[in-house]
C-alpha cells in the first residue's frame, strides 16, 4: 500500500521552537510508514542543514504572506499530499483557504505555538480585525486544530469565536535525553571559561518576547556575586544586550555562546535555567532543561510555563517583569538541594513519542 505523504508548512527551519517541534514530528512520522516533506516559504534557517540529509524540501520562494495562497495553491496541486500541516498563524488560516481554492482534496491540520493576543496586542487596530476574522474562517475550514497549552487553546478559541472543544491539547514533543559526547561537554566547559560561581543560562532567540534585558536586570541583583549568565541563541537583540550589560557593569559576567544545534551540554554544564519572557506558547526550554536534572525559575507568563511547571511544583515561577522577584527566585533556587530525578521525570510527560502519538490519532481521525 502505498504510503500516507505529509507535507509540513513553515515560513523557514531556524532554531524556533515551533521549527524544532516540526522536524522532530517528522522524524517520528517517518518511523511510522509515513512519507513527509517540508514546503517552506523561505530557504533558510540553522535547522535547514539537519532537515536536508533526511527530508524533501521544497522551495515556495515567497517573500509575503499575502503572496502565499497562489503559490500554496499551486503547490498542492502539483505535489498533491495526503496531509497538510502548518503552525503559526498567519499560515494555519492561510493553509486551510489555500486547500480549498486548490480543490485538492487533502486534510489540514493546523498548530497555534504561540499566545497571540499578546503577542499582536500593539499592532493596529486593521490587524487585529483581519486576524480575528481569518481565523474564524480558516480555523473552520481546517480539518484539525491544535494548541500547544490550555493557555494558547483558551486564547485561539475567543480570538476565532470557537468552542475550545474545537482543538486539542497536544504539548511539543521534546526529544529524549541523550548523554552528551566527552567532546561537547568540553566545549561547553571551554564557553563557560571558569571554575568558581554559579552558572546561570537560558536559551533563545533575541527577540522582545524572550525579555532577556529583564534577566540582566536581575543577574546585577542577585547576591551570588560570582554567578556566570551564558545566552545561547542569536538575533538582533544581541548589541542592545551587550550595552546593557555594559551600562550595569556585569558585562564580564555574560557569555553569549551563539546558536548552538545541540543545547544539552549547555544545560548539563549550567546550574540553573532561567526563562524570562513576557509571554509563550508553551515553553519548550523549560522541558530541555528539566530533561537534563536542570533546575528553573520562569515568569509565569500566559501560557506554557505554569502548565510545565505544575504551578511551582517542578520549578520557581515569578510575575512577569518582575526584576526583584526573579533576582530572589534565581538565589532561592541556586541555594537550594536539587531534586534531579523529580526533574527528568516530570519531563518525561512531554515525550516526544506522547506527542506523535496523540497527532497520529488526530490525523486517524480526519483521514
Amino acid at each position: 500500500m502505498k504510503k500516507k505523504t505529509i507535507s509540513i508548512l513553515l515560513p523557514n527551519l531556524t532554531g524556533g521552537g515551533a521549527e524544532k517541534a516540526c522536524l522532530e514530528l517528522a522524524n517520528e512520522f517517518v518511523l511510522k510508514e509515513y512519507s513527509v516533506e517540508f514546503a517552506l516559504m523561505q530557504f533558510h534557517g540553522e535547522l535547514l542543514e539537519k532537515a536536508e540529509t533526511k527530508f524533501s524540501i521544497v522551495n515556495l520562494n515567497c517573500h509575503r504572506f499575502i503572496s502565499l495562497p497562489k503559490i500554496l495553491i499551486n503547490y498542492l496541486r502539483i505535489s498533491k499530499p495526503d496531509i497538510l500541516i502548518t503552525s503559526m498563524w498567519p499560515l494555519t488560516v492561510i493553509a486551510p483557504l489555500s486547500k480549498l481554492l486548490s480543490r485538492h482534496r487533502c486534510k489540514v491540520l493546523v498548530c497555534e505555538q504561540n499566545y497571540l493576543s499578546v503577542q499582536y496586542q500593539n499592532k493596529s487596530l486593521l490587524n487585529w480585525v483581519l486576524m480575528r476574522i481569518s481565523m474564524a474562517l480558516g480555523y473552520r475550514i481546517a480539518n484539525a486544530r491544535i494548541g500547544v497549552s490550555n493557555g494558547v487553546i483558551n486564547d485561539i478559541s475567543k480570538l476565532s469565536g470557537l468552542p475550545t472543544n474545537k482543538f486539542e491539547l497536544i504539548y511539543n514533543p521534546i526529544p529524549s535525553y541523550i548523554k552528551p559526547s566527552e567532546g561537547s561537554l568540553k566545549y561547553a566547559e571551554e564557553l563557560w571559561a571558569c571554575s568558581k560561581g554559579a552558572r546561570i543560562i537560558t536559551v533563545g532567540k533575541f527577540k522582545a518576547q524572550k525579555n532577556h534585558k529583564l534577566l540582566l536586570k536581575a543577574l546585577a541583583k542577585i547576591n551570588h556575586h560570582n554567578a556566570r549568565l551564558m545566552f545561547v541563541g542569536e538575533g538582533e537583540g544581541k548589541k542592545s544586550l551587550s550595552l546593557l550589560a555594559e551600562n550595569l557593569k556585569i558585562q564580564d559576567k555574560v557569555i553569549f555562546a551563539g546558536f548552538q544545534i545541540d543545547t544539552t551540554p549547555f544545560y548539563e554544564t549550567a546550574d540553573l535555567f532561567v526563562l524570562s519572557s513576557d509571554y509563550e506558547g508553551f515553553g519548550n526550554v523549560i522541558v530541555e532543561a528539566l530533561s537534563c536534572g536542570t533546575p528553573v525559575v520562569s515568569t509565569n507568563c500566559p501560557s506554557g510555563p505554569a502548565e510545565i511547571l505544575d504551578n511551582g511544583r517542578y520549578g520557581s515561577l515569578v510575575p512577569v517583569n518582575d526584576v526583584n522577584a526573579l533576582a530572589k527566585a534565581i538565589d532561592f533556587q541556586l541555594d537550594k538541594r536539587v531534586d534531579k530525578d523529580l526533574l527528568i521525570n516530570r519531563a518525561l510527560d512531554f515525550s516526544t513519542n506522547l506527542a506523535t502519538n496523540k497527532y497520529l490519532r488526530s490525523l486517524e481521525e480526519i483521514i
